[in-house]
C-alpha cells in the first residue's frame, strides 16, 4: 500500500456525494484498509430524515456524533445522542436515523466490512437536476448492496419525530 494515503484527512479529501440533502463524504474507502472498514462523514439539515427504516445483511454501522444531535430508531427502541456518543446499528437490525434538532448535525459513519461506502456515491447519481430520485435505479443498488429499505416508513417517521419532509416526497419522486 502506498504511504502517502496516510496522514491527516482534511475536510476537503474524499468523494462527497449529495443524495437529495444527505451529504456523505467517504473519508475512509475500503480499498486503504483492505476492505476492513470505511469511515463516512454525514451532514444533517436541521429535522432532516437521513434514512427511512432500513437494515443491512453485511455491515455494522458504528456512529460517532460530531456536532449536533442525531435521533435513532432500531427496532422499536428509539434514542437521542449528542457530540462525542456512539450509536452501534448492528447487521440484521431494522433502524432509520434523523437530525432532531434546529442546528446541523455532523457524523462520524464507520462502516465493517467495508464496501457500502460506494452505495452513497452509487445513489447520488440517480437523482436529477429537479432533486427527484429514479427509484427503479435506487432499488436495484439496494439489492446490489443487500439492503432493505421501507420507505412507506418515511411518513411515520416524519410525522412522529417532527421532521421535514425530504423534496423528493413533496415533488412525487419518491
Amino acid at each position: 500500500m502506498d504511504t502517502t494515503v496516510y496522514g491527516p484527512v482534511g475536510p476537503e479529501a474524499g468523494h462527497t456525494a449529495l443524495m437529495g440533502q444527505l451529504t456523505a463524504r467517504t473519508m475512509l474507502p475500503a480499498e486503504l484498509t483492505e476492505g476492513r472498514l470505511s469511515i463516512v462523514e454525514h451532514y444533517l439539515d436541521p429535522q432532516e430524515l437521513g434514512a427511512p427504516l432500513h437494515r443491512h445483511a453485511r455491515e455494522d454501522e458504528y456512529t460517532v456524533v460530531l456536532e449536533g444531535r442525531m435521533g435513532v430508531m432500531l427496532g422499536e427502541d428509539v434514542y437521542e445522542a449528542g457530540p462525542g456518543e456512539l450509536m452501534l446499528k448492528p447487521r440484521g437490525q431494522w433502524h432509520a436515523f434523523w437530525n432532531p434538532a434546529q442546528d446541523r448535525a455532523r457524523l462520524l459513519e464507520i462502516i465493517s466490512p467495508a464496501g457500502f461506502e460506494q452505495f452513497f456515491v452509487e445513489i447520488a447519481e440517480y437523482y436529477t437536476s429537479e432533486r427527484e430520485m429514479d427509484m427503479e435505479r435506487f432499488m436495484a443498488a439496494c439489492d446490489r448492496y443487500a439492503l432493505e429499505m421501507d420507505l412507506e416508513s418515511m411518513p411515520e417517521l416524519i410525522g412522529r419525530f417532527g421532521l421535514i419532509p425530504p423534496p423528493e416526497m413533496s415533488s412525487g419522486g419518491g
